[in-house]
């Protein structure tokens, strides 16, 4: 059984399914107003590796993320850099993508945008109206908190601390200084669309509900997302379902941050670092194992001499698949562990490993027991014990496969800027844009790869 930290009883519990064998999961995508950041990057990562090792162990995994492509933030840089809010999304939403692929992470199998589930965000919204669990303003409809007995839940406080501990409103047309919007009434020039209380645009805790429970359906089994969404964000997901009457996630899993001098890296803040920038310079698979050597539920910090050591870690993974000429796994393709052969050493390994991801997703001491396989598979080779050291090698091969990480045997060959064309050539694939994956087809050519399309994406090797 898996099991994960629940947020709402802060304790490590089974992962109870609503169908057995069968995980539907919900992770938070981002709000297309900005490139994509190495916060957004460890986001992606951690539940791409929990999705992966789902996948691996057997699960039958319907993992969807949204898009948020209409919101304040979106209007706002919209206006300040003199375009619409549609070429906003467009670029942002492209950069997003492209970011994500270069990190090997698997696309979701739906990426609800909020535009598409306006009419459904209406109908819920009507329907809160309706039974007095919301109330109309001047300025838009806001739910009212005090119709969900437990609201607070997880924040882990009792709706009179919160409120208590609540910021002076300053619309002074709520009930309540925790009431939130669902729907938000246009001002000129903005985006809107009709709605029964005024023309306007949804409120950024309605879309996701209603998306989840379209796509997942009721009683879904796990809600994800960064710490700073855990309150008010999911919590005001969850109140709307339990006013509507719909069971909403049996689970609650967050990630911690990454750290930026002790403060949370935010594009708010402007303390950030752009994927862009960080993948430029670091092998994208270095900046995997580096989030996989800490635990999801702990803060990290990402810099030059911890990206320098997971590269380190990195070439003696290489250094494995070039000695034993593995071939590299991970991919688009989502790797499952029965296609592989578990006997003897290799079962040992396997077992030993999957107790520690079983149990909250142990990555780091998954990976230090890698790597005494890495560590043993090389002994056993020079003491000239073949078959030992090649069915720990094809194991620690496989394993890494299940959380995402390729191991490469011309590791050493592919420079930075090599990877770079062969993350935006594989992005130009998954968006259809032939021509700009032949260019840089041709690109990788002129620079003396021999460039082949396989199930993993682009694959380039030497002649």
């Amino acid at each position: 059984m898996i099991r994960l930290f629940d947020s709402v009883h802060g304790e490590v519990r089974d992962l109870d399914l609503r169908d057995p064998g069968r995980v539907s999961i919900y992770s938070c995508g981002p709000t297309v107003d900005n490139v994509p950041h190495i916060g957004h990057g460890r986001q992606t990562l951690v539940w791409d590796v929990v999705r992966r090792w789902l996948v691996f162990r057997g699960f039958d995994v319907h993992f969807v993320s949204n898009i948020t492509d209409i919101d304040d933030k979106i209007i706002a840089r919209a206006s300040a850099e003199s375009t619409s809010v549609p070429q906003v999304v467009a670029k942002y939403e492209n950069e997003w993508w492209t970011a994500m692929t270069a990190l090997g992470a698997a696309m979701p199998d739906d990426t609800p945008h909020a535009t598409n589930y306006v009419s459904d965000m209406i109908e819920l919204i009507v329907g809160l109206l309706e039974r007095d669990d919301a109330y109309i303003t001047s300025d838009g409809v806001y739910f009212d908190v005090t119709c969900v007995d437990d609201y607070g839940l997880l924040a882990g406080q009792p709706l009179d601390s919160l409120r208590a501990g609540a910021r002076v409103e300053t619309n002074e047309e709520k009930h309540s200084p925790l009431d939130f919007a669902l729907w938000k009434l246009a001002k000129p020039g903005e985006p809107s669309w009709p709605a029964p209380f005024g023309d306007g645009r949804p409120g950024w805790h309605t879309e996701c509900v209603v998306m989840s429970l379209d796509l997942l359906g009721d009683d879904f089994d796990l809600h994800t997302g960064g710490l700073d969404l855990k309150f008010p964000h999911h919590e005001n997901e969850r109140a709307q379902a339990v006013a509507a009457g719909r069971p909403f996630a049996r689970h609650w899993a967050h990630h911690g941050w990454v750290m930026v001098g002790g403060e949370k890296m935010s594009s708010s803040l402007n303390n950030f670092t752009s994927l862009k920038d960080l993948l430029a310079k670091t092998d994208a698979r270095a900046y995997r194992l580096l989030v996989l050597r800490s635990h999801y539920r702990s803060p990290i910090e990402v810099t030059p001499a911890t990206t320098a050591d997971a590269e380190r870690a990195l070439a003696r993974l290489d250094s494995l698949a070039r000695r034993f000429e593995l071939a590299p796994l991970a991919g688009e393709t989502l790797e499952v562990a029965s296609d592989f052969r578990w006997a003897g050493i290799a079962q040992d390994l396997f077992d030993a490993v999957a107790e520690v991801l079983d149990d909250d997703m142990n990555t780091p001491l998954a990976v230090a027991l890698l790597f005494d396989a890495v560590a043993a598979a090389n002994t056993a080779a020079d003491d000239g014990n073949d078959d030992e050291a090649r069915t720990l090698a094809n194991a620690v091969n496989a394993l890494f496969s299940g959380l995402g990480l390729a191991l490469n045997s011309h590791g050493g060959d592919v420079d930075v800027t090599s990877g770079q064309l062969v993350a935006q050539r594989d992005a130009a694939r998954a968006a259809k844009d032939w021509s700009e994956a032949d260019r840089l087809r041709d690109e990788l050519v002129t620079l003396g790869w021999v460039v082949e399309d396989s199930a993993r994406g682009t694959v380039i090797r030497r002649p």
